[in-house]
C-alpha cells in the first residue's frame, strides 16, 4: 500500500514562468504540488535599484500565489533571510575581500535553495522536492545523474553540480524535455500570457547589477592603488581590486582603451590591464574543493569537457588527480579568463560529472 504522500510534490515557486509551468506539467503528470516561494534577504539600501528581483520579492510572490490559485495549488511563503545572508552574501563578500571572483548560484543551489525546499517538505512528510530548473536526472549505474536538458541554450547543470546525491535521488525537473520557447507557449495556452512580459532580471538576488559597486563600497570599503599595463607602466589608479575581476572590461575607466584586467599585484595593490585580449588566456588550473555527483574518486585522468563559467563552451580538457585531494585541469587550448573562485563544471558527453572551484591558474 502507497504512503498518501507519494504523490504530494514541494515545487519551489519563484514567480518565474519556469516554475510556474513546472507546477502545471506536475500536476498533468499525477503528481499533487504544493508551491513554496523561499525568502531571501535582499541589500536594503537607497542606492540598491534592484526592482523587487523575480525570486524573493513581495511582487514575485504575488505572482506564485496568483498561479497557485488558479491551479488549485497551496502556497506557502518560507523565510530563510537570515540562512541565506550567511550562506550566500557572507560568501560573497569574503570572495571579493580575498579577491577571488564568487560564484553565488553554485554556493546557494546545494547549501540553501535545495537544502531548505527539501527541509520544508521532509517536515511535512513529502519526499520529493521540484524546480523550474532546465536540467535532467537518471538513475545511473552508480547513483543518479545529472545530464543536460533538451534546451541546451537553457542548460543550468552549471549551476546545479554541486547537488549531492541525497537531493538528487528525490528532485524532479518537469522541463527537462522542453525548449524555453514551449515553456511559453504552455504558459500562455494555461492563461499565464502575461509572463512574455516579463523582462527576466539578469541581477543577482540581493542586489541590482548596476548598485555593485555601491554595495562593495558599503561593504567592503575602498583601498585606493595604481593601474599599470603589463609592461608596468601607471596609467591610473582604482579604488579597490574587489571591484574588479579578470577578463573586466567595464568601468576600468581610462582612456585609449578597451583595457581588460589580466591580473592582480595583491601585495602592491596594483591592477593590471591591458588592450591585448590573448593575455587573458592560460590553459591550466588547480581545483579545490571539488565534487564528483556519482561520489566516485578520480583515480587516472579522465578526457573530458569544461565549462569555466555559465556561458563557456564547453572545451576539451583532460583531468588528473593531484596531492593534497586536489584536481588539475590542462584544456587542450588555452581559455580566457580562467579565474580563481570560479568554477570549472565537468562533462562526459551529455552527463554532468561535477565540478570544482579554481584555487589557481597557469
Amino acid at each position: 500500500m502507497k504512503h498518501k504522500n507519494d504523490k504530494k510534490i514541494v515545487v519551489g515557486m519563484s514567480g518565474g514562468v519556469d516554475s510556474s509551468v513546472a507546477l502545471i506539467l506536475l500536476k498533468k503528470q499525477g503528481w499533487q504540488p504544493i508551491g513554496l516561494s523561499l525568502k531571501y534577504a535582499v541589500w536594503q539600501d537607497k542606492d540598491n535599484s534592484l526592482r523587487e528581483n523575480a525570486c524573493c520579492s513581495k511582487e514575485s510572490f504575488d505572482v506564485a500565489r496568483q498561479v497557485c490559485q488558479k491551479l488549485g495549488v497551496e502556497h506557502h511563503i518560507f523565510d530563510v533571510s537570515k540562512e541565506f545572508e550567511q550562506e550566500v552574501i557572507d560568501y560573497f563578500i569574503s570572495e571579493l575581500r580575498n579577491n577571488k571572483t564568487p560564484n553565488p548560484c553554485i554556493m546557494c543551489n546545494p547549501n540553501l535553495k535545495f537544502k531548505k525546499l527539501f527541509a520544508w517538505a521532509r517536515d511535512k512528510g513529502i519526499q520529493h522536492v521540484a524546480t523550474g530548473h532546465f536540467a535532467q536526472v537518471k538513475k545511473g549505474k552508480v547513483g543518479y545523474q545529472l545530464l543536460k536538458p533538451k534546451d541546451k541554450h537553457k542548460d543550468q547543470t552549471y549551476s546545479l553540480s554541486f547537488l549531492p546525491q541525497e537531493y538528487l535521488k528525490d528532485v524532479v525537473f518537469p522541463l527537462d524535455k522542453y525548449t524555453k520557447q514551449q515553456v511559453y507557449k504552455i504558459a500562455k495556452r494555461h492563461g499565464f500570457d502575461f509572463f512574455e512580459k516579463i523582462k527576466q532580471s539578469q541581477d543577482f538576488c540581493f542586489v541590482a547589477g548596476k548598485s555593485m559597486p555601491k554595495f562593495l563600497s558599503k561593504a567592503i570599503g575602498e583601498k585606493v592603488g595604481g593601474i599599470q599595463d603589463i609592461q608596468g607602466n601607471i596609467l591610473g589608479k582604482h579604488q579597490g581590486l574587489h571591484f574588479y575581476t579578470l577578463g573586466q572590461r567595464k568601468g576600468i575607466k581610462l582612456a585609449g582603451g578597451p583595457w581588460f584586467v589580466v591580473g592582480f599585484n595583491i601585495i602592491k595593490n596594483v591592477l593590471i590591464v591591458s588592450k591585448n585580449e590573448d593575455d587573458l588566456k592560460s590553459q591550466q588550473a588547480v581545483l579545490y574543493p571539488f565534487n564528483f555527483i556519482s561520489n566516485q574518486l578520480l583515480d587516472k585522468p579522465i578526457r573530458i569537457k569544461a565549462k569555466i563559467r555559465y556561458a563557456h563552451k564547453a572545451a576539451k580538457a583532460i583531468l588528473y588527480p593531484i596531492h593534497k585531494g586536489k584536481l588539475k585541469i590542462i584544456f587542450r587550448k588555452p581559455v580566457k579568463s580562467i579565474t580563481p573562485g570560479q568554477y570549472v563544471v565537468f562533462y562526459k558527453n551529455k552527463i554532468c560529472l561535477g565540478g570544482g572551484r579554481i584555487q589557481e591558474f597557469q
